[in-house]
């Protein structure tokens, strides 16, 4: 996997290949970076279900001032770990944790949250009743599963697109 933007432009990232994992194809990164505009000076980012890091990583790329990517895979951990050594990316918090149970016990809030959970695992909807409380006014909520995004009760869906299985959306809180 590559980044496609901002200060680690063209770094290639080691991922392990492991089931369920599917880094966000370039494509659509960059749709969604075009969206969010390419300068994310200073954003507090949530990547959750890191796995790869493509979406985190790119946001640290872009500037942003802090990104905690929760995954709980082992190898993945290890990759992510292994990546933002290679790039410097000291901005980026890694965090081992189930990603529902993190977000039900934190009270962090953050400007832009990543929400790419396995195809078929069931867990957007729980997570995206969630997310409320943890995005800042205007903050927005990028989403990708295998069917198309509806928007959860607070928010509205800002722009939307199909990649072959993957159905994303750029939901803004209201």
């Amino acid at each position: 996997m590559r980044i496609i933007g901002g200060q680690y432009r063209r770094r290639l990232l080691d991922f392990p290949d492991s089931t369920g994992l599917r880094p966000t194809p370039d494509r659509v990164r960059e749709t969604l970076f075009n969206w969010l505009g390419q300068d994310l000076s200073g954003w507090n980012c949530l990547d959750l279900f890191a796995g790869s890091g493509a979406l985190g990583f790119e946001a640290a790329s872009r500037g942003a001032g802090r990104v905690v990517m929760i995954e709980r895979d082992r190898a993945a951990l290890a990759a992510l770990e292994k990546n933002r050594a290679v790039l410097g990316a000291n901005q980026v918090d890694i965090l081992r944790v189930d990603a529902l149970a993190w977000l039900v016990g934190s009270r962090e809030s953050f400007d832009l949250i990543f929400v790419d959970p396995p195809f078929d695992s069931g867990l957007t909807g729980p997570l995206l009743a969630e997310l409320g409380p943890h995005l800042k006014t205007g903050g927005q909520a990028y989403v990708e599963q295998g069917r198309e995004v509806v928007a959860p009760p607070g928010f509205i869906i800002h722009r939307s697109g199909r990649a072959g299985r993957s159905h994303f959306a750029l939901l803004v809180k209201e």
